[in-house]
């Protein structure tokens, strides 16, 4: 009967306990629904900038001032990471919020000590106590952080525990997170951490201003040197390996964090969203190369001066660096101004493309002879830049030699509208004086253009005559993208061929690049633009308030930073285009009598420009042998050129009629295979002209 009665008591009470218990957890967890930890679902951090591969180019510091660096484990080296877990949690991948046995451990030691030996927090706690910052070091606070990692926990993955700790620690100062603390005291990203440098970067946390290398270098060594010890003793790392550690010297220095590209990061800003990095297509080994390239050069150069450079990518677009001024915070340099994007006069950087126009018109071949001599256009009269001049030049040194009145010439003949269209189908437009028609001074920088027009319009020659528009990611999403061809190829190379004999600046290294340089009206901005088979820089110097620099010129002070720019840009150089088939450069003595001298006749005299002189085919030459590489799948037609006569034309190859009449003075002719054949062009009047050609 007694029996019975306990049996029935202890039944009750167990019911009773468990009826409590389960009271207790949904007590529990209402408690935990209605007191959640603040735990939002974006930490508030730096945003930044990255580069092209996802490198740190710039990052602003937080609203609050502090440099906090949003942290993913793959971000962080592993050994560093198996450290910290070993010192401050070693099991913490198996507890769910609380270490008992840490906690016990460090009951013991505080009864038999007298004082605190060892803390017992887990790595949740101390994430709770990151989040929500304790009023005071009290039994209270302790066990509310106990609670809050329980809650943690139940919410967040192991790893993202891990990363947002990696991300809220204290390193001292305002630096907050192991990639703010790498960059700062290491300069670099803690992906590859050495072990005294993992060592370091673990002890901090627990007492950072106190233990801060910038401040007491001592404590920061016996910091690093008990976490070694105690990494030894856990068997993470060897004896020998420790001893070796500790003999690293620990930098007192404490560095600022990347600020590279500032124009173009600044311009991201209005972009940014919480947690998501802006990227740019710039490449940071290269943006870096060309920062000190102009901050050393704007030193040489003196006072008030600046320097801008974009490079670029020709097969894409893509600009891989830009520098906007030589230091963005010198005022006296107005260092805030992007000077890739001011317009301001080209001096005489757009010559190449006259003399790429007259090459695809035949009007001249390199060694075609061009007068320099004074010459008056009704009424503008332009000069060379040393006032003096040549007499007869072939055209390739009076590109070679930017001489002003042969370029005029030659614009004269080709255009200056037809130049300036050229231009903008490109993607570039020039600014010219208000309601006014391009006239010829434009060859002469008598026009307004950016420095990132200028290296957009010779990301054509490098590319084989086509141009991308130049972008770096600050552009609108909906930005027009467009690709254009500025010259054919077979000019284009024309003008490629003479600009990599121009000589380089006394002391540069030969680098394989076509360049040209430029100075604008009144010594006030130096340009240098070169090349090689892929990449295309373009360099700025002056004043950004446009007064004038005595003295300034493009060889002297732009070229040489052009040429250091591409060694410091640590590009490897691209051979430049090899020649395209039917590409025509004879010797002098083998030029056709059109072709002898710009602006002769049939007769090889110079000769004003009749009413209606019959037709002349000028490309092909007679006699010409012309390269079409007959003999594989590339077979490219042969471009056909004529002047004089009376539209409309019919050509025949071989006696044979090409299709159709044709109002142009050029066409197209594909041959059915090698060996020579006669080329003839009839006009509307009868008269007639022909060459004879061999095709290989």
């Amino acid at each position: 009967m007694l029996s019975r009665k306990l049996l029935r008591r202890a039944a009750i009470t167990g019911a009773s306990c468990v009826g409590l218990l389960a009271l207790s957890v949904a007590a529990l967890w209402e408690l935990d629904r209605a007191f959640p930890p603040p735990l939002p679902a974006e930490l508030t951090v730096s945003t930044e900038v990255q580069d092209r591969d996802g490198q740190l180019l710039r990052a602003f510091a937080t609203p609050d001032g502090y440099w906090r660096l949003e942290t993913r484990l793959d971000q962080v080296d592993k050994q560093f990471v198996d450290m910290l877990v070993t010192y401050e949690d070693k099991r913490f991948w198996d507890h769910q919020g609380v270490d008992v046995l840490a906690l016990g451990r460090a009951a013991g030691q505080l009864i038999t000590s007298g004082h605190i030996v060892s803390g017992g927090s887990t790595l949740s706690m101390q994430l709770a106590r990151l989040i929500e910052p304790r009023e005071s070091r009290s039994l209270g606070s302790k066990i509310k952080q106990m609670l809050r990692a329980i809650q943690i926990e139940r919410r967040l993955s192991k790893k993202e525990i891990l990363e947002r700790y990696l991300t809220l620690a204290p390193y001292g100062g305002n630096l907050e997170g192991v990639r703010a603390a790498s960059l700062a005291y290491f300069g670099k990203e803690p992906k590859r951490l050495t072990v005294s440098e993992a060592a370091l970067l673990v002890a901090l946390p627990q007492l950072p201003e106190k233990r801060r290398p910038d401040r007491d270098l001592a404590i920061a060594h016996a910091a690093r040197d008990r976490v070694l010890t105690r990494m030894v003793s856990s068997g993470l790392i060897g004896e020998r390996e420790a001893a070796r550690a500790a003999l690293d010297d620990v930098s007192g220095l404490r560095r600022t964090l990347p600020a590279l590209a500032p124009h173009a990061a600044y311009a991201m800003l209005p972009r940014a969203v919480p947690g998501q990095p802006l990227k740019l297509t710039i490449r940071k080994s290269v943006q870096e190369g060309l920062e000190q390239v102009a901050r050393d050069a704007a030193t040489r150069l003196g006072p008030r001066l600046s320097v801008a450079m974009v490079l670029a990518d020709s097969r894409t677009g893509d600009i891989l660096g830009e520098v906007g001024s030589a230091n963005f915070f010198d005022a006296s340099r107005s260092g805030w101004i992007d000077m890739t994007k001011i317009v301001r006069s080209p001096g005489s950087t757009l010559k190449p493309f006259i003399y790429g126009l007259a090459f695809e018109q035949g009007l001249v071949a390199q060694e075609t002879l061009i007068e320099d001599s004074p010459v008056d256009f009704g009424g503008y009269r332009p000069k060379n830049f040393d006032m003096g001049y040549q007499g007869d030049v072939s055209v390739r040194q009076a590109l070679q030699l930017s001489l002003n009145v042969p370029a005029i010439r030659v614009l004269d003949a080709v255009g200056p509208a037809r130049l300036t269209a050229r231009f903008r189908q490109a993607g570039v437009n020039p600014i010219l004086p208000v309601n006014e028609a391009p006239g010829l001074a434009i060859g002469l920088g008598g026009v307004g253009v950016t420095l990132r027009d200028l290296v957009q319009l010779y990301t054509g020659l490098a590319n084989g005559g086509k141009t991308h528009t130049l972008h770096d990611g600050t552009e609108p999403a909906n930005a027009e993208r467009t690709t254009a061809t500025i010259l054919n190829d077979q000019a284009n190379w024309q003008v490629i061929d003479i600009l990599s004999g121009v000589k380089p600046p006394e002391g540069a290294l030969q680098r394989g690049i076509a360049y040209k340089t430029g100075t604008s009206y009144g010594y006030r901005d130096a340009w240098s633009v070169g090349f090689d088979g892929r990449y295309v820089l373009g360099v700025w110097v002056g004043r950004p308030d446009a007064s004038a620099v005595p003295g300034l010129s493009g060889y002297v002070s732009a070229a040489p930073i052009l040429f250091e720019g591409f060694v410091r840009s640590g590009l490897a150089t691209v051979p430049l285009p090899g020649k395209p088939p039917g590409a025509f450069t004879p010797k002098r003595e083998d030029l056709p009598v059109t072709l002898a001298r710009f602006g002769a006749g049939a007769d090889g005299l110079v000769q004003a420009t009749p009413t209606e002189p019959a037709p002349t085919i000028i490309f092909p030459p007679d006699g010409a042998r012309v390269d079409l590489a007959t003999n594989s799948a590339e077979a490219t037609p042969l471009v056909l050129k004529l002047q004089g006569g009376r539209a409309p034309f019919r050509w025949l190859a071989n006696g044979k009629p090409l299709v159709g009449l044709d109002r142009r003075r050029t066409a197209t002719w594909q041959p059915d295979g090698a060996g020579y054949s006669t080329l003839t062009v009839i006009d509307a009047a009868g008269r007639a002209a022909s060459v004879k050609v061999f095709v290989e």
